[in-house]
């Protein structure tokens, strides 16, 4: 059995939530819960119209570090 194509929109949010998680890493913050996830069912993700990177949840230290990381880079 072979994989089916890759949907574009799933490898689109994949990319996009890896470059997130490297910027991220970078800045030394980690969000422990990244997901690529589409508005419905994983059995039709291969038709999905769209999908949505999940940043999951953090700790307050962790959004105060992302918060001071946006701050930061917006005054250079």
């Amino acid at each position: 059995m072979t994989n089916p194509t890759p949907n574009p929109k799933v490898q689109e949010a994949a990319e996009a939530r890896d470059a997130l998680a490297s910027a991220l890493t970078r800045a030394g913050i980690q969000l422990p819960t990244m997901d690529v996830r589409t508005p419905w069912d994983d059995d039709n993700e291969s038709t999905a119209p769209y999908a949505l990177v999940h940043l999951g949840v953090c700790s307050a230290p962790v959004a105060h570090a992302l918060a001071a990381a946006i701050v930061k880079a917006v005054d250079v």
